[in-house]
């Protein structure tokens, strides 16, 4: 029995995700040092620290113990928040995790913006008892918030991803399941 061909996108994707996935750790703590960054514009620190809170929430899309799939929605979630912030693209990590959003809205299609929405609206959620706002707002609650993201980093092991189209197809079943309407 032969395996089924691929097509180009779900190539991509499958040799995209794994390395969202090794380099998350690394990402976190990029995007822990523009929220802690006087010199980085209020709109990005704004996103950076709801997509971050999203990675401690308890309640993700995809819970993380789900073998190949758990964290991914946190490495997606990280690229749609940069994708509205390419404007920023002096920092080469906003810029890179920006530029694969677009491998995301291929992937997802018509559920892209759903996914788009969703993390616009991250930055009203709180996370550990913290908002967006109370991030932002407190020089206390920033130092606190980026050192509980550099420890979550520091101990993060990245999963696997097998490169089998169907993780494509569980992933997309996730979150258009999952994503509000």
């Amino acid at each position: 029995m032969t395996a089924p061909t691929l097509t180009e996108l779900e190539s991509r994707c499958l040799e995209a995700f794994p390395t969202w996935l090794r380099t998350l750790g690394d990402d976190a703590r990029a995007l822990a040092a523009l929220v802690e960054s006087g010199d980085t514009a209020v709109p990005v620190r704004r996103k950076a620290a709801a997509a971050l809170n999203y990675l401690l929430r308890s309640l993700d899309l995809i819970p993380d113990g789900i073998e190949d799939l758990g964290f991914i929605d946190d490495a997606f979630v990280f690229r749609v928040a940069a994708a509205g912030q390419a404007a920023d693209a002096a920092d080469p990590v906003l810029a890179r995790l920006a530029g694969e959003a677009g491998l995301i809205r291929e992937l997802l299609e018509d559920d892209y913006a759903r996914l788009e929405t969703y993390v616009a609206g991250l930055g009203a959620a709180p996370s550990r008892g913290r908002t967006v706002d109370d991030i932002l707002g407190d020089a206390a609650v920033t130092a606190e918030f980026v050192r509980d993201i550099r420890g979550w980093a520091d101990a993060y092991a990245s999963p696997t991803f097998q490169r089998d189209a169907k993780n494509l197809v569980k992933l997309k079943s996730f979150l258009s399941a999952k994503l509000p309407k």
